[in-house]
């Protein structure tokens, strides 16, 4: 048995591993997704939604029937699916042809060496409007609705892990060990997280098409908004390592002997824990040895509505399910857009904010998740301690997330979206403004994003719109010459000349993302020492025999109000910051190119403010009735007891169970109960 324990301790472990591997590689994959299909925000926000969609299908009932079945071999079934539901995801990689990129660069190329076409009297005769609509539709296409097909099959398989896993974990383990096991459960997880955002770095960096294209033929590095990596790659390998993990439920037993259980106590409670409930005791009188009797499903489910009711009664319950949910919102939607706002915010690549988030920010929750497991096993935190412990951590990761707002840099300069063509600072929505004294006769289309670094250190929308006149190399070495707009720019005396790619970001960008990512990581650190001891809070807070049933509840509406909303509504209003959207290979509006980073900060950041606001309102309404609850408890405890504390006296006849108990607060006060 004991080998049994430590087998479902490292099953268990590998599990939330390769669980957390999958899901935070699809976080990381997220910009490419929607680079890949030419979809705005508020959609890849929908479709990374469809994990939760998942869960909401099947978690009610695998919570509630799974927790009367083999509970092993459900996780098992479920790991299943999760890898069947990456393959599927993959899918749409090799039914699609090759990325084409949005790019006039093709459209005047030059011999090596020598000076090209026209730029500026070439790219107004381009735009084929005549052939928008044939192309249309092929460029609409829906290949995207088996990625969420494949993380709502992802969100199906993860259901009975966490219910079942923790609820047979809690069954079988001594109540102190229980925040033990899941703090190490947990830390090992948050690996997770950190090996799939190096991974998605990793892949962020390889062209799509890698090994199917010449990459000498690519004008775009890893760097441009255009780029799409080879997402595809690593859900292939995510997919199986969660095949692996499911393995060994397969050969768990149903159940297990509690620790520390004596023989007697073990023969008196066959099937332990939650398994045992429900069981109808036909043989009361019987002296035969106690044998549990088979359990139909219609029994279970005829004592489901009132297992329900009984659960939903309890009011601390509930008021933790809604702090969960609002603390989900916020959580969901800054882990989903985050590698997003570094990117426009800082000016980084997305395989570096990926990378960033890997190798810094998860380590520190790991380290918060064991911390907060550690001070609760040391201090012997009852529920009102781990209660009071979660509040002041909350508010100081809080107070770190209000600093945020101020670690800033300046829009990334482009004239006529951030910037006028003189340089001044003028953020315009309208597509008009990109069309300037400069550039006027050269009849530049304003659909197409294909960014240039001029010499003044603004980048320009398009060489057109930059008024450049001549080019020279090919590929990714071009060169423009004689861009009439930047000679309208703050500094005459700068050459006329520009390259591909977007220009750097000031100096002082750089000292603002390093602070920015050394308070991010405490904040960090904070936000998980609070993750065990609300957990516990939880499992304390609940009638034990309905433990699986109120986590599986408690799951399925955290993942559906929590989980579903809110990188749809973060989306859209990202979405609503957009500067320059990207066009479809044959007409129509793609994915955003850049957006105004002030707007940008000021709706991601100040949402994720008001919710912590209502989280904090909740949480002290949950403390109250925490503590009403220990003060109801510990009344009862002292009718029972033989002797009172303070200045309580009991009458009565002694055995508790009609005493009366009156206790003085000083000779004047008299309370009776």
């Amino acid at each position: 048995m004991c080998n049994d324990y430590k087998m479902f301790l490292v099953a268990m472990c590998f599990v939330y591993f390769a669980k957390a591997f999958q899901g935070s590689y699809m976080k990381s994959s997220v910009t490419q997704i929607e680079r890949r299909f030419d979809i705005p925000s508020s959609l890849i926000g929908f479709i990374d939604g469809s994990f939760e969609i998942g869960n909401l299908l099947v978690i009610a009932f695998v919570s509630y029937f799974g927790a009367k079945l083999h509970r092993p071999r459900l996780i098992g079934a479920g790991c299943l699916i999760m890898a069947m539901g990456s393959f599927i995801t993959v899918a749409p990689h090799f039914f699609q042809g090759p990325y084409k990129y949005e790019t006039t660069i093709s459209h005047f190329p030059a011999s090596n060496g020598t000076e090209g076409i026209l730029p500026c009297l070439t790219i107004g005769s381009l735009t084929h409007d005549h052939e928008i609509p044939t192309c249309e539709k092929a460029a609409s296409s829906s290949l995207w609705l088996y990625v969420f097909l494949g993380n709502m099959l992802r969100g199906i398989g993860e259901t009975p892990v966490m219910p079942l896993g923790l609820s047979y974990l809690d069954d079988f383990s001594r109540e102190e060990n229980t925040a033990l096991y899941m703090a190490l459960i947990q830390t090992v997880g948050i690996m997770g997280p950190m090996f799939g955002f190096m991974l998605g770095s990793f892949c962020a960096k390889l062209y799509v098409d890698i090994g199917a294209v010449d990459l000498d033929t690519i004008t775009i590095n890893h760097k441009d908004s255009r780029w799409v990596g080879a997402w595809w790659l690593g859900f292939l390998l995510t997919g199986g390592v969660m095949l692996l993990a499911g393995i060994p439920f397969w050969f768990l037993p149903k159940s297990l002997p509690k620790q520390g259980e004596t023989e007697t106590e073990r023969n008196s409670n066959v099937l332990g824990g939650e398994q045992d409930c429900f069981i109808p005791d036909n043989n009361k009188n019987s002296t035969a040895p106690n044998k549990p009797s088979p359990v139909s499903m219609a029994v279970l489910a005829k004592d489901f509505l009132p297992s329900l009711k009984k659960l939903f009664s309890n009011t601390v319950y509930l008021i933790i399910i809604i702090t969960t949910i609002i603390q989900f919102n916020g959580f969901i939607g800054m882990i989903t857009f985050q590698p997003k706002y570094m990117e426009q915010i800082y000016g980084l690549s997305a395989s570096r904010t990926i990378f960033l988030i890997g190798i810094s920010n998860l380590p520190s929750v790991a380290f918060g998740i064991v911390t907060g497991g550690f001070i609760m096993k040391k201090f012997r935190l009852n529920v009102l301690g781990a209660s009071k412990f979660c509040i002041t951590v909350s508010v100081l990761a809080f107070s770190l997330m209000i600093v945020q707002y101020f670690l800033q840099c300046d829009n990334s300069q482009v004239p006529g979206l951030t910037v006028s063509y003189q340089g001044a600072p003028e953020v315009s929505y309208k597509q008009n403004a990109l069309i300037s004294s400069c550039n006027m006769g050269c009849s530049c289309s304003l659909r197409h994003w294909d960014p240039i670094c001029a010499s003044n250190g603004l980048t320009y929308a398009s060489p057109c719109l930059a008024g450049c006149q001549t080019s020279t190399e090919v590929g990714k070495e071009m060169i423009f010459h004689n861009c009439t707009c930047i000679r309208e720019s703050p500094l005459p005396y700068a050459n006329m000349s520009a390259v591909l790619g977007q220009c750097p970001r000031k100096s002082d960008c750089d000292y603002m993302f390093k602070s920015y990512m050394a308070v991010t990581v405490i904040g960090a650190f904070f936000s998980a020492c609070a993750a065990t001891p609300g957990y516990i809070i939880l499992l304390r807070s609940i009638n034990p025999e309905l433990k699986s049933l109120a986590l599986g509840i408690h799951t399925l509406l955290v993942r559906t109000l929590g989980g579903i909303p809110p990188p749809v509504y973060f989306g859209a209003l990202i979405d609503m910051t957009c500067l320059k959207w990207g066009t479809k290979q044959c007409g129509g509006r793609g994915a955003c190119r850049i957006y105004d980073s002030g707007a940008f900060r000021n709706y991601f950041l100040g949402v994720i403010y008001g919710l912590s606001a209502v989280f904090f309102v909740l949480w002290g309404v949950l403390y109250n009735r925490l503590s009403h609850r220990e003060n109801k408890r510990a009344l009862k405890a002292q009718l029972k007891a033989p002797e009172l504390d303070g200045n309580c006296v009991s009458s009565g006849n002694g055995n508790g169970s009609s005493a009366i108990i009156k206790c003085y607060e000083s000779p004047e006060q008299e309370t009776s109960i």
